[in-house]
């Protein structure tokens, strides 16, 4: 299953597709983030909802906290055959391999180690949350076809043009065949894309999700990034990946950490109930990417932390938040 999900109206507005009360089931969902029991009582941070089994960063340049950042630093994506392996990344775009080398990490893969061959998995998914992620090449394939018609256009340029083409490429290159999703939600994509990895889960769609945040930083994407409603500060947007792989809390033994559910409608200058991760906690702006970014680093905290909370959005795309807590050994 391959879809681009916009998930603007996950936002804490009237549902017109709510049933009315007396038909609701306990529990029922009506908008990522909530259910009718959430939207009504709130939402219950205390309750785990995903084991987190592994992390990546993946932030070209960043200046991460002491205590978290990797010991080999990240290659730009203009170097991921260092990484990756030269085969198979000649017309992958920026963003797609700055996403193969998240996963590539969180998988715990030797350099340039072989690609996964076999049957691709069917019961591990794969949620990409990206705003920007291809804007350069369908921008560029306009402008072609613009002034040239279509004899301009190669066909071997369409699958970057697809809006799915980084989760594409991820479940391709390590055989994931779960279902298969691209969240562009603005500036609260990243935890969105978190949600719908717990929905998998929970209703048994998946065993195992991969989520991964990625964002370029081509002239294009931030002409975009700039232009957007809701800025609020002069951060630039920041190339970067991050990857997390998640599992059912009750089937995971001995998980990194574990994620309480996303909450809606979160004030931008709310009180958090642990260590705050947001975008001061990076230097730069990650949009698209920066939910799964932030639980990422979160998760490398929570070992000496008991509560790190994440929060991403903006005034104008809504605020989420989550909170990410040390398992017990």
């Amino acid at each position: 299953m391959t879809d681009r999900v916009h998930a603007g109206h996950l936002a804490p507005t009237p549902d017109r597709g709510v049933p009315p009360p007396a038909s609701r089931r306990p529990g029922q969902v009506t908008r990522p983030g909530r259910s009718i029991t959430d939207a009504r009582s709130g939402a219950d941070p205390d309750r785990q909802v995903a084991a987190v089994l592994a992390a990546a960063l993946h932030l070209p340049g960043a200046d991460l906290p002491a205590g978290v950042a990797d010991e080999e630093p990240a290659c730009p994506p203009e170097r991921a055959a260092d990484l990756l392996g030269r085969k198979g990344l000649l017309a992958k775009e920026p963003a797609t391999r700055l996403a193969l080398c998240a996963v590539h990490r969180a998988l715990g893969l030797a350099p340039k180690a072989p690609r996964p061959s076999g049957p691709a998995d069917p019961r591990t998914a794969v949620v990409v949350s990206s705003n920007l992620g291809n804007v350069a090449t369908v921008g560029d394939i306009a402008r072609r076809l613009r002034e040239g018609g279509p004899r301009e256009v190669g066909p071997l340029e369409a699958p970057n043009a697809s809006s799915n083409v980084i989760a594409g490429a991820i479940a391709i290159w390590f055989r994931f065949g779960g279902p298969n999703l691209t969240v562009c939600s603005g500036a609260t994509a990243g935890l969105d894309a978190i949600w719908l990895a717990g929905l998998l889960l929970r209703t048994g769609r998946a065993d195992r999700v991969v989520v991964v945040g990625t964002e370029p930083d081509d002239p294009q994407a931030q002409a975009l990034h700039a232009a957007r409603d809701g800025v609020t500060d002069a951060r630039p947007l920041r190339a970067g990946a991050a990857c997390l792989l998640l599992g059912r809390v009750d089937a995971a033994p001995h998980p990194l950490a574990l994620l309480g559910p996303v909450r809606a409608g979160v004030p931008v200058d709310g009180t958090p109930r642990g260590l705050l991760i947001d975008a001061a906690a990076v230097a730069g702006d990650h949009y698209g990417a920066a939910g799964v970014v932030h639980t990422a680093l979160a998760v490398r905290l929570a070992a000496t932390n008991a509560t790190v909370t994440v929060r991403c959005g903006d005034p104008v795309d809504g605020m989420r938040e989550l909170d990410v807590r040390a398992a017990r050994r």
